[in-house]
């Protein structure tokens, strides 16, 4: 009785991943191939199998995805969830540093909320993966972003100190676009002195702990990640990367298709937002539309960041990184592309992992739309992180089923409807 017991407790307390899941009549799409009528097998938290017409296995959970898309999971290449929670509320912002020692030390992993509700509603639209970056504002180097998994958990936190991230703007460089360049390449060489030699031929600009935290960048092992649009600055960081051989990724990249070529020549992606078209300023007169398929077609790694709503990089990450790949395929992006640069093509560009997410042996991050996953109008079935099936209920739709008048359960005021 005993030992029967402690197999159910052990039964019960198993991880969820623990049950095999087949999913049946899939129409996989990854970028690189489009099939229909697959079999998906997901067991121990990774794909085991992925066949046509294959069987399920007996005992699995099955899913039925009706003929419907299935893709991998979404990648946000360059967000800020978990680090704001209203953009007008400056306790819940924690996005960037204005004041104080810290600028290219500033870690902004330790800020990460795993409970906050952009985390909770990106992870509900088909986001399992993020790159979460700081706010310029407290000199050149705004600090270093993180890699983020959404798998529920009390730290989604992957890999802290993944890419350190500068601004290309002068505001934060004393004014002017030459300055920032001066100090970027300064920095660098400061970061390349050997550590305690005590023979530095003059004093240091930066502190120690901001000299520290570039020394991965230099040593290559870290990217760096500029925010520039205008193509002028955009050959200016081309320019650092080749002197210094680091790894450079243009962040924005307005008018990149200006210089596409050389960016092809020399592995510099880009992360755009294809919905980028009007002059806001003059740093963006050459912003047009079809950026995305230029690049492409140039050879130029490409990866997305769309605004949400036009608010800021937080709220319904999902939708507007689904929606911006929708445009750009519009604009001529091919559309195997679009997906790859809001699936697979972040993972190349911040960590040179080159395996296809829908893989045997891959965890299962994954993603049954009930529409093309391009069309605005779609949304999730199921979605599947970490061989786990997420539940779609968020803050959100509660509150829409608690006020919605048709979803409402208590009785209506005469002539409300």
């Amino acid at each position: 009785m005993r030992l029967l017991l402690l197999l159910l407790l052990a039964l019960l307390s198993a991880p969820a991943w623990a049950q095999t899941i087949a999913i049946t009549n899939a129409r996989l799409i990854d970028g690189t191939r489009d099939e229909a009528g697959v079999t998906i097998v997901i067991s121990g938290g990774k794909v085991e199998s992925i066949a046509s017409g294959g069987a399920a296995p007996a005992g699995a959970r099955t899913i039925d995805a009706g003929g419907q898309p299935v893709t991998s999971t979404l990648f946000a290449a360059a967000t800020q969830i978990g680090l704001v929670g209203l953009g007008g509320a400056p306790d819940t912002d924690d996005r960037g540093v204005t004041s104080g020692p810290l600028g290219a030390a500033f870690d902004v992993s330790r800020a990460v909320d795993p409970n906050a509700l952009t985390i909770q509603e990106a992870r509900a639209q088909g986001v399992s993966r993020a790159m979460i970056f700081p706010n310029a504002g407290n000199g050149v180097f705004a600090g270093t972003g993180a890699l983020l998994h959404l798998d529920p958990g009390p730290d989604p936190v992957r890999k802290a100190r993944a890419a350190m991230f500068a601004s290309g703007d002068g505001k934060e460089a004393g004014g002017s676009r030459g300055a920032v360049w001066t100090l970027i390449r300064n920095a660098l060489d400061e970061a390349k002195r050997p550590a305690g030699t005590g023979n530095a031929p003059r004093d240091d600009l930066l502190n120690p702990v901001d000299i520290a935290a570039l020394q991965p960048v230099v040593a290559g092992r870290m990217p760096l990640a500029i925010a520039v649009n205008r193509e002028a600055d955009i050959r200016q960081a081309a320019a650092i990367a080749a002197d210094y051989g680091i790894r450079v990724v243009i962040i924005g990249g307005a008018e990149a298709w200006r210089a596409a070529d050389l960016l092809a020549a020399r592995g510099i992606a880009v992360i755009l937002d294809p919905l980028d078209e009007l002059p806001f300023s003059y740093a963006v007169v050459g912003a047009r539309r079809d950026n995305a398929a230029l690049l492409a077609k140039a050879g130029v790694p490409i990866a997305f960041m769309v605004s949400g709503q036009g608010i800021y990089l937080s709220w319904d990450v999902g939708p507007a990184l689904r929606e911006g790949a929708g445009i750009a395929v519009a604009n001529g992006l091919p559309y195997s592309d679009a997906l790859q640069a809001i699936t697979t093509a972040p993972a190349r560009i911040w960590t040179g992992a080159s395996t296809p997410a829908l893989a045997p042996g891959a965890q299962a991050d994954l993603v049954i739309w009930d529409g093309d996953p391009l069309e605005p109008s779609s949304a999730p079935a199921h979605v599947i992180i970490g061989g786990r099936e997420i539940s779609l209920e968020t803050r959100q739709t509660l509150l829409r089923d608690r006020y919605h008048p048709g979803r409402r359960n208590d009785p209506l005021p005469p002539g409300y409807r």
